[in-house]
């Protein structure tokens, strides 16, 4: 039987069947490749973190623990009451006097127990108003705090939004005796670190321009545009709205001479110098100003048009800076808290500051890390094993940081030490 040459030959592929064949393979790639590429993504936008929001890990964690303890133990043994407030509170007790700014900084969430509108806190102070309204009494009380805030907004180019903070409050005492008392005890606090920077105090007094506004009876309008003006440095323009306003002049004063507490109140207009108010405003100013450069040795500058706090500072203000940076390390000033039992108001001064802000101007002392030789442990009996265990107990004491490895490759970055066995004897080796 004959065979046709045709059907002799081997069999081609089918290009139709060929190209649907390498199109169903390279779909199938396709398909499979989006998906390991979203599924990449996915958790790689997992492990982001919000702009503001940063992990403080090894030894800047340690660093930042042992700031907090040092800190809050010096405020401790100068008789000030350590509270805890919780992260939440109902916005009613939270944000009940607080600022427009702090409202806008404050998370909101809902109670899922009650249904009820919740933040999360900003700060810490506005709680410590609520603490000493149902527990200070009616005498002088002093409280400590710190822990951690949460920001709608970063303060600031590149500023945090979970600082640590850190304060003090006085409630009970409308002396200057108090404000001096807290100075004294942030720059007994600040100089038991081993800080490589010097602070700066910026002083302020918001009475003045409050004890101002209130004998020219300015409008809520004229106020607030003078406080953006001042916030502002507009000389020009604050000269030029100035000739409009009643006492104009005095307002404009206080830009002009502001930092020069000395001849303040002689620039002043007579109506001005001879209110009690402000000539009080201006003492306090100067001697507050005369006690931290003579007390601490301190670079003091005065403004009194600084006014961020207006709306719930009533009296002395301060903001203390760290060399040249532009956001304050410490904020303070007078505020008025409130006695429950007699919805009276009480005078109160307090400070602030965020912990994290130090882990760049602070350094502690080198660790010592031991390191117990594996080979040795893995071959001591159980009376060497004991010996081995009180020893490494002994150290961990005194302070020294001591690792048991788990096999040979365990070892901690930047070993100072090797605890060894020479002759059934445990001994302590410089590497």
């Amino acid at each position: 039987m004959s065979v046709s040459s045709d059907s002799a030959k081997p069999a081609q592929p089918n290009a139709t069947n060929e190209t649907v064949t390498q199109s169903a393979e390279n779909s199938a790639v396709s398909n499979h490749k989006p998906f390991l590429s979203t599924f990449a993504s996915d958790v790689a936008n997992s492990w982001l973190l919000p702009d503001g929001v940063v992990d403080v890990l090894f030894e800047d964690a340690h660093k930042q623990e042992v700031l907090r303890h040092q800190l809050i133990e010096q405020l401790i043994t100068h008789g000030y009451q350590l509270v805890c407030p919780p992260m939440i509170e109902f916005t009613e007790s939270l944000l009940s006097d607080a600022s427009e700014d702090l409202k806008r900084q404050t998370f909101k969430i809902i109670d899922q127990l009650t249904g009820r509108l919740m933040g999360v806190r900003a700060d810490i102070t506005p709680q410590i108003l609520r603490i000493d309204a149902h527990h200070g009494g009616t005498g002088i009380a002093r409280y400590c705090y710190v822990g951690d805030v949460i920001h709608t907004l970063p303060s600031g180019l590149f500023g945090s939004r979970t600082p640590l903070q850190l304060g003090a409050e006085i409630f009970g005492c409308a002396s200057l005796a108090a404000d001096i008392e807290l100075i004294d005890v942030l720059f007994t606090m600040v100089n038991k670190l081993n800080m490589s920077a010097t602070l700066h105090i910026d002083l302020g007094h918001v009475a003045i321009f409050k004890r101002l506004a209130e004998l020219a009876e300015l409008s809520d309008s004229d106020t607030e545009q003078l406080m953006y003006l001042y916030a502002n440095k507009n000389l020009p323009e604050l000269k030029s709205v100035c000739r409009t306003l009643p006492m104009g002049d005095d307002f404009y004063v206080l830009a002009r001479f502001g930092h020069d507490i000395a001849n303040l109140l002689a620039k002043l207009s007579d109506n001005a110098q001879k209110d009690s108010q402000i000539a009080t405003a201006v003492d306090e100013l100067q001697r507050l100003k005369s006690h931290l450069q003579e007390q601490w040795q301190c670079p003091v500058s005065i403004d009194v048009t600084e006014l961020s706090g207006y709306h719930y500072h009533t009296g002395i203000v301060f903001n203390g800076y760290i060399n040249s940076e532009t956001q304050p390390l410490v904020r303070g000033g007078r505020f008025d808290g409130m006695q429950r039992q007699t919805q009276t108001l009480r005078e109160a001064t307090g400070f602030s500051m965020d912990v994290s802000r130090l882990l760049a101007h602070t350094q502690l002392d080198a660790p010592t890390v031991v390191l117990v030789d594996f080979a040795a442990s893995s071959q001591a009996n159980n009376d060497q094993m004991q010996t081995l265990l009180g020893q490494v107990e002994s150290l961990r004491q005194q302070g020294y940081r001591v690792t048991m490895p788990l096999d040979a490759e365990d070892r901690p970055n930047d070993v100072t030490h090797r605890l060894i066995m020479t002759d059934s004897q445990w001994h302590l080796q410089t590497v």
